[in-house]
């Protein structure tokens, strides 16, 4: 059997990082065991669904590295992959299930549905719709013909049972007593999720499944649809939902949960996908730091767990640290230049870079995200410098100051301009005023970078230049008055 795994979002929303671990479960299955990783659109609610949400899924699947064997955009023997392209076959599936007895047109309203809920509720037994309201066809072709189509339901055998091994929590049953005869065609002729989701599995003949466990509760719908086929059930593994640290549903109120964010905001992708990958799966020997050739190599459902994983964005800052500091210098200074040249809305110079390239080895020893990198080295490319407020007001305010800045200016006029020319400079001349070189230094990495927060104090002042240190000192002295 060759192994055929398939993603299908629904373009209503930015991909969600749980999507993206589902997305790279499936990717990994399938190049662990040499199979084909498929990409549909289970784009069926036209109102909701964006071009923009289409585009970020597929730029998000990008942007991780997760490509695929067929789908949208790729093609494959299957038409576009689009789930709005094949309400015709979605229709004649549904009315074969009529003319075989395995479906219905059914003539329940709301208000048929609320009472039959009301009173199981006070009776105490389950609130599923067994069929009650079924049409005859001749009823059913009466009301098609006066434009008032009526919805079609599967009808699900009571007593009964459906169940399945699934390839993560083990045996699952679900009693019939507890499933509904499920709509599968609404009356506008549109199909629900229910037949869509699994026409599609059996026609492009999925043999595993691997979703959320939030869809758990559907699989014994899915299961009837596909025997009703005449098809043999593909595997069913469901993951776990991903937590916030605080144990609840991850959410916004965590923080961000679309995968475009954590792009933007600075973390490498193979850091987010080593992350994602271990939110539930164990590559074993508790290893935490896993390169993509290895996690195809030992991927396995085996070893995903059924409890939930939290979402933990201080272990991934921590996690993104460790990969940064794994790229080459050179790696990692193309990559800060790029983004200083956006932050500044220009190319950098030939010089500039040289600085750049100079300096980045410093920074990388410390970054955890890029984005927080770059406006640490944005002092070297500005001639005006933007003074963070807080920085200012907390040490330029210091009965120290004017005297270390004025003092520094001299020291550094006739210091020779190297890291260890212009530190011992520096210390002599906080010596000579008593200064300890925690009070001394900070309001001068003020002065010359504009912010507390910045690379190491002496090469930065190097990669600065004597001329714009002594201006930049200057500045600072007639601001602090």
């Amino acid at each position: 059997m060759t192994v055929r795994v398939r993603f299908a979002p629904s373009p209503t929303g930015y991909l969600h990082v749980g999507g993206g671990r589902t997305a790279l479960y499936n990717w990994l299955f399938a190049r662990h065991h040499g199979g084909a990783f498929i990409l549909r659109s289970d784009d069926t609610d036209a109102q909701r669904s964006t071009d923009e949400f289409r585009a970020d899924i597929l730029d998000s699947l990008g942007w991780l590295g997760i490509d695929w064997d067929e789908g949208i955009e790729v093609g494959g023997s299957h038409g576009t992959y689009r789930q709005s392209d094949r309400f015709d076959r979605y229709r004649e599936v549904a009315e074969g299930f009529v003319a075989s007895g395995a479906a219905y047109y059914d003539a329940a309203t709301s208000d048929d549905l609320k009472l039959i809920r009301d009173q199981a509720t006070a009776s105490g037994s389950s609130p599923v719709y067994d069929g009650r309201h079924q049409l005859s066809i001749e009823a059913a072709q009466h009301r098609v013909a006066a434009g008032d189509p009526p919805p079609i339901r599967f009808a699900v055998l009571r007593p009964g049972e459906t169940r399945f091994e699934d390839a993560v929590r083990g045996e699952v049953v679900f009693d019939h007593a507890n499933v509904d005869d499920f709509v599968i065609l609404r009356s506008d002729g549109s199909p629900t999720y229910h037949l869509a989701s699994t026409v599609d599995d059996v026609d492009y003949a999925i043999t595993h499944v691997i979703r959320g466990e939030d869809i758990l509760s559907s699989t014994p719908k899915h299961i009837l649809i596909t025997e009703a086929m005449g098809a043999e059930r593909p595997t069913y593994a469901h993951l776990s939902l991903l937590n916030g640290p605080d144990g609840k549903k991850l959410s916004k109120r965590h923080g961000d949960t679309a995968i475009r964010a954590y792009r933007d905001a600075g973390f490498l992708p193979p850091a987010v996908v080593n992350f994602l990958a271990i939110l539930g799966w164990s590559p074993g020997d508790d290893e935490e730091i896993v390169s993509l050739q290895d996690m195809v190599e030992r991927f396995e459902l085996g070893s995903v767990s059924k409890n939930p994983a939290v979402f933990d964005t201080t272990k991934l800052e921590w996690m993104n640290g460790v990969y940064i500091r794994q790229m080459s210098p050179e790696a990692f200074a193309i990559e800060l230049g790029r983004l200083v040249a956006g932050d500044l809305g220009r190319e950098l110079s030939e010089a500039e870079t040289q600085s750049l390239v100079d300096l980045a080895p410093l920074v990388q020893e410390r970054a955890k995200l890029l984005t927080e990198v770059a406006p640490q080295v944005r002092f070297l490319f500005v001639d005006e410098l933007e003074y963070d407020r807080a920085s200012w007001d907390k040490v330029m305010a210091t009965p120290e100051a004017l005297a270390v800045v004025e003092g520094a200016r001299s020291a550094l006029a006739g210091s020779e301009w190297t890291h260890q020319g212009v530190e011992a400079a520096l210390r002599t001349m906080l010596d000579e005023q008593g200064l300890s070189a925690r009070k001394g230094l900070q309001p001068l990495r003020v002065a010359l970078t504009g912010s507390s927060v910045s690379p190491p104090l002496f090469e930065s002042i190097v990669a600065v230049g004597r001329d714009r240190a002594l201006e930049r000192l200057a500045v600072a002295k007639k601001r602090i008055g």
